[in-house]
């Protein structure tokens, strides 16, 4: 195939290029392979040619450029890679909002009946159509932020019927729409109301007709659990999650949020791909984790929307040797965000993280949480072209600038798509 897509008179390129050595930890955590006087060259949907633009340029025809964009001396970076979000809902909980604004704490609206069981009421009732056509409208918030390939979680259905439908409809809109999704099953989100006063009926019905007919169907790669004080505990969570892993699923968990339970503990028991919260995680979970390799997903925007307080341990996490990544956790009740740079912004003055751990923390390392490393996370020569081009000519910016979105132009698959 012929040279389609030239994006030159770029002043600052962020590479962030992978190695043999996995996911980033330690200092390079920090590495964001700068070429200044960048080109990009695309054929298709992978990138070409990456370096300096005199490089990019050498021998290359411009009549077979097909389409070219002048970047005039911005950044750009690789698109983002988002690990953790709950984008199959529907309606929202602005009023449970108001809620704890009043004083009432997350988990004390959930257990009035609120919360994921309030989401799962409405989705219940919600036909396919209104599901798909918010799901839609989250997904192009998504984009527009420079967001390009997240981890997609099932969840807010909480019965047979209602998990597949979550899992089916991310199927469909992978084809229909640019955004890359990475299915998740998390059938164990919360006990539905019919199963309150049942929870081993209920957790019988995940592992013996859910978890099987999801493997079985390929809906999801990976399993996840609210694995917390008042919904999963910790052998619950390990029974459902043994026999996810008994049926090829991947193992992701919603771990330690709220109150220390061993939730990093086990996740480094059962080889979880990632814990994901991890405020409340103890000094041995985490010692835990580095040692099994499990990677932490820290999600700051839940910590600053629930006005807890607390936030996660991201320096001790990182002097353990381990892998971080950050993300939106985009959902109706803790965390109803689609800005990445907000969470950049959050992650370095919460988490403590500089702007260039944050940056590759969500890119290159959410990459390889998701087993898509080879295709996303970074601009190299074969991966695929997702980009952003931003309105800075400086990374540093966009934690700088909060509350703003610095995103000028979306590139996915080597297209336009903002």
């Amino acid at each position: 195939m012929g040279a389609r897509f030239l994006i030159r008179n770029i002043g600052q390129l962020l590479t962030i290029r992978s190695s043999d050595t996995g996911p980033r930890i330690g200092k390079y955590l920090s590495e964001l392979g700068i070429i200044e006087d960048a080109a990009i060259l695309i054929n298709g949907e992978k990138i070409a040619k990456v370096g300096k633009e005199k490089e990019v340029l050498k021998g290359l025809k411009r009549s077979s450029i097909t389409d070219e964009i002048d970047a005039k001396r911005m950044m750009v970076s690789p698109g983002f890679v988002d690990p953790h979000t709950h984008p199959i809902f529907y309606g929202t909980r602005e009023e449970e909002f108001c809620m704890r604004l009043a004083g009432m704490k997350y988990m004390e609206i959930a257990q009035a009946g609120g919360g994921i069981r309030n989401s799962a009421r409405r989705f219940r009732n919600a036909s396919k159509t209104e599901i798909k056509r918010q799901t839609k409208a989250v997904l192009k918030r998504l984009l527009r932020h420079g967001i390009t390939t997240i981890e997609a979680k099932s969840g807010y259905g909480l019965s047979f019927e209602s998990e597949v439908r979550a899992l089916e409809i991310i199927r469909e809109l992978n084809g229909q729409q640019p955004i890359d999704m990475v299915p998740t099953f998390l059938g164990a989100h919360e006990f539905p109301d019919e199963y309150r006063d049942k929870r081993d009926e209920y957790i019988r019905i995940i592992i013996e007709e859910m978890i099987p007919y999801v493997a079985k169907h390929n809906l999801a790669e990976f399993c996840d659990i609210f694995c917390e004080e008042g919904v999963f505990d910790i052998e619950q969570s390990r029974k459902i999650l043994t026999a996810a892993k008994r049926h090829g699923l991947k193992i992701r968990m919603h771990a330690d949020e709220i109150h220390p339970i061993g939730g990093a503990e086990l996740a480094a028991e059962v080889e979880a791909r990632t814990a994901d919260h991890l405020v409340a995680a103890s000094d041995e979970g985490i010692r835990l984790m580095a040692k099994a390799g499990v990677m932490p997903v820290l999600l700051p925007g839940t910590s600053f929307s629930l006005n807890t307080g607390k936030y996660a341990r991201a320096r001790d996490m990182i002097a353990a040797g381990l892998a971080i990544c950050i993300s939106t956790d985009c959902n109706p009740g803790s965390s109803y965000t689609e800005s990445a740079s907000m969470i950049i912004s959050l992650a370095c003055l919460h988490l403590k993280l500089t702007p260039e751990e944050a940056f590759v923390a969500y890119t290159l390392n959410p990459a390889y949480s998701l087993d898509r490393n080879h295709l996303y996370g970074s601009i190299e020569t074969g991966k695929i072209a997702d980009l952003i081009i931003w309105e800075t000519p400086n990374y540093k910016e966009v934690p700088y600038h909060f509350g703003v979105n610095l995103v000028g132009k979306v590139i996915k698959r080597g297209k336009r798509v903002v």
